[in-house]
C-alpha cells in the first residue's frame, strides 16, 4: 500500500455519491463504493478509472449489520485504511410517514438503515481510527431530523437519532484525532435517483422546494472533514431557522 487515502461511500448513489468519489478521488484518495447492486457499482468503478480514480466496488445490503464490520475489514483489506466514511444511504423502498400512522412495524425497517446502520458502521471504524489518531465519519440527513415536519415523520425521527448520536461522539473523539459530523440536506438533490423518480414521465417538481447540486454537496463534505470546525452543516441553511 502507498500513503494515499482511502474514502468508504456507504451508499454510493448517482447523486452525492458520484459527486463524493469524484470531489476525493481528484484529491488521490482511493474510492470504496457500498450499495446493494453491484453491476451498477461496477459501472461506476468503470466511469471513475476513465477519470483517473482508483475505486473499488463493494456490494452490500446495510439493513444487514452483522455485515458491516466484515464489510469494513474487506474495504480496508483492499484499499487499506478507511481515513474517511461517508454514510448516505439511499433507498426507494422507504419513505416519509405521518406521526399520526406510525406504529413499531413500520418503524422498523427505517430504524434498521437510517439509526442502527450508520451507529453500527461508526463502532467497526472507530477503534482503527482512534488507534491511528485520524479518520472522520460523517453520516448524511435530511432536514427533518433537525427540524420536526408534520406529515414528514417515520425517516426524520430515524436519523434526528443518528444525528444526536454523532453530536455525542463527536464531542468524545475530537481530540482523539477523530472527526465525527453530518450533513443533513432540505433539497431534491439533482441526478439523484430520487430526482429521476421524480421527473419520470416528463414530471415537474414543485418550482418552491429547492434543488442542490450533489457537487457542492460533495464540496460541504469535504469542508466539514478538512476544517473540522463544526459538528453540522445544512443545506440549505436557511431551513433550520
Amino acid at each position: 500500500m502507498t500513503d494515499k487515502k482511502t474514502i468508504a461511500i456507504f451508499g454510493a448513489g448517482t447523486g452525492l455519491g458520484a459527486s463524493l468519489a469524484a470531489r476525493f478521488g481528484h484529491e488521490g484518495y482511493r474510492v470504496a463504493l457500498v450499495a446493494r447492486n453491484a453491476a451498477t457499482l461496477d459501472e461506476r468503478v468503470a466511469e471513475l478509472a476513465k477519470a483517473g480514480i482508483e475505486a473499488a466496488a463493494f456490494p452490500t445490503d446495510l439493513n444487514d449489520h452483522g455485515a458491516i464490520g466484515p464489510l469494513v475489514r474487506s474495504i480496508e483489506n483492499r484499499l487499506g485504511p478507511i481515513d474517511v466514511a461517508v454514510f448516505a444511504p439511499v433507498s426507494s423502498t422507504v419513505g416519509f410517514i405521518p406521526a399520526q400512522k406510525l406504529d413499531a412495524a413500520a418503524l422498523k425497517p427505517l430504524a434498521d438503515l437510517f439509526a442502527f446502520a450508520p451507529i453500527e458502521l461508526s463502532h467497526a471504524l472507530l477503534p482503527g481510527m482512534i488507534a491511528r489518531g485520524d479518520g472522520a465519519i460523517v453520516i448524511v440527513g435530511g432536514m427533518s431530523a433537525v427540524v420536526p415536519m408534520a406529515g414528514l415523520s417515520g425517516v426524520g425521527p430515524m436519523m434526528a437519532a443518528a444525528r444526536n448520536y454523532i453530536f455525542g461522539l463527536h464531542d468524545e473523539v475530537k481530540d482523539k484525532g477523530v472527526f465525527a459530523g453530518t450533513l443533513n440536506i432540505g433539497a431534491m438533490i439533482d441526478r439523484s435517483a430520487g430526482m429521476r423518480a421524480l421527473t419520470s414521465g416528463g414530471a415537474k417538481l414543485d418550482p418552491s422546494f429547492p434543488v442542490v447540486d450533489p457537487d457542492d454537496l460533495a464540496e460541504e463534505v469535504w469542508t466539514l472533514i478538512t476544517r473540522r470546525d463544526r459538528v453540522e452543516a445544512l443545506v440549505p441553511p436557511h431551513l433550520a431557522g
